[in-house]
């Protein structure tokens, strides 16, 4: 893959399997000659991969990182009840959603040196009882769904339970929705997701924002792209 994007010198290459992306660092002076005439290297190295392939430099790898953070922290600090410092130290320790902190071998948090059992315990928990909350209320928002959204490709339960829960229950209702509204849902509390959309996102703070735009990634353009396509072709 580095080949297909020669002569640019690779920093670092950052993997997603869950995503099945690569994100390529490379050196600014290096961004025009890795991504190449008309995006040529980048489509070349996707090809011999499979995976989708994002170049950008150390300055925007920094910010992504960063802004990922703060989507996991918020998650954190919403979900088990947690003040920001805990919320940083799990990031820290690499953990990045509740399903992690509730399943992983509990040892590997014991092993974090700020947390006590009892702490561990109390976190392991909270992070079980807020995913059964998540779980029963994406199933309210799933009755009456229409069948071609929830079985969208790429579309999983949780998701399309938490679209439900904010009134889109078609899918061209799904596709017809704005960028920040899908990103609201995804970000946020379905209330405060609800309430943004219902006033225009109005009182909409910068840090929402921030979370908003990092959650509306490339797999949440894709299923919007696959709704419209599907709809455009009924």
């Amino acid at each position: 893959m580095i080949g297909a994007l020669a002569p640019a010198n690779v920093s670092s290459i950052v993997v997603d399997e869950d995503k099945h992306a690569m994100d390529v660092v490379v050196d600014e002076d290096n961004l025009a000659i890795a991504i190449g005439r008309g995006g040529q290297n980048v489509r070349l190295a996707s090809e011999l991969t499979g995976w989708q392939i994002n170049i950008m430099t150390a300055e925007e790898s920094a910010d992504k990182s960063a802004m990922e953070a703060a989507v996991i922290r918020s998650l954190f600090m919403e979900k088990i009840d947690v003040d920001e410092e805990v919320a940083d130290i799990l990031v820290q320790e690499g953990f990045s959603s509740l399903e992690e902190i509730a399943y992983v071998p509990i040892q590997e948090m014991l092993d974090i040196e700020a947390f006590d059992e009892d702490t561990v315990n109390e976190l392991r928990n909270r992070a079980r009882d807020a995913l059964l909350t998540e779980a029963i209320a994406s199933e309210e928002g799933l009755e009456g769904m229409e069948e071609a959204l929830v079985n969208l490709e790429g579309m999983d339960r949780i998701t399309a339970g938490k679209i439900g829960l904010v009134g889109i229950k078609t899918l061209a209702g799904f596709a017809g929705m704005a960028y920040d509204e899908f990103g609201a849902v995804l970000a946020l509390s379905t209330e405060r997701a609800r309430q943004l959309i219902e006033n225009g996102f109005e009182d909409v703070t910068d840090d929402e924002m921030k979370l908003i735009d990092a959650k509306y990634d490339d797999h949440a353009k894709a299923l919007q792209a696959k709704a419209w396509q599907l709809v455009e072709a009924q």
